[in-house]
């Protein structure tokens, strides 16, 4: 198990422009060739935007950006037609496939927070496909079949316990509260890297929320 701290991720964004990044995998200027991927994952960005700020339209393809907003309301819009509202709890999926252009904007009056995910597909190329599942249940995972991965998204009260999906590769980040990872304990913006899990659990100390990837 390879546990990576908050405050070991490469900051980013544009504090003027009131975007603030964290990366926790090389990124842009901050490359490294050890941090390139875990299993299907090659990006896990915390991403914090000033009321009105946002990243205007840019081009992606290649990739399965799966985001979920931790507080605040996300604006995307996209060359393929979408324009919505990503709110805390729901879960957004842009294939970029063969490619697309995307704008995210915090055009809510609240700060916004939000992790985005992106993942390597098994196959590259194709046509751009976008999915928004609104208000996911606790325990619900969800596939993206095209990178071999499924998301779980656990909501922990104090002292509960979760067990950590079995498999060749899992991704555990902490989105708040403190949990305890085999005898590890990690608090928010913390992360995981599992491989080969087997019979691992992890412990919330206070109520909690985790993301966990499940990779072959």
């Amino acid at each position: 198990m390879d546990v990576r701290r908050a405050d070991e991720r490469y900051p980013g964004g544009d504090a003027a422009a009131g975007i603030e990044s964290r990366h926790a995998f090389s990124f842009g200027p901050h490359y490294d060739p050890g941090n390139l991927r875990f299993g299907a994952l090659i990006a896990c960005n915390e991403e914090r935007l000033a009321p009105g700020a946002g990243f205007d339209e840019h081009p992606h393809s290649h990739t399965e950006i799966v985001t979920w907003v931790a507080e605040g309301e996300l604006t995307h819009r996209d060359t393929a037609g979408h324009e919505t509202t990503v709110r805390a709890g729901d879960v957004q999926r842009l294939s970029s496939a063969g490619g697309v252009r995307h704008v995210e904007r915090n055009d809510g009056a609240a700060p916004l927070t939000f992790v985005q995910m992106w993942l390597a597909p098994l196959t590259p190329g194709g046509d751009p496909a976008y999915e928004i599942v609104r208000g996911i249940a606790d325990s619900t995972p969800y596939a993206v079949p095209e990178a071999g991965a499924m998301l779980h998204v656990r909501r922990l009260t104090a002292g509960e316990r979760t067990a950590v999906p079995d498999g060749a590769y899992v991704y555990l980040h902490v989105v708040r509260g403190d949990v305890r990872l085999d005898g590890e304990e990690l608090g928010p913006g913390d992360a995981a890297r599992v491989t080969d899990a087997d019979g691992v659990e992890a412990v919330a100390v206070t109520p909690a929320e985790l993301l966990l990837w499940e990779m072959s």
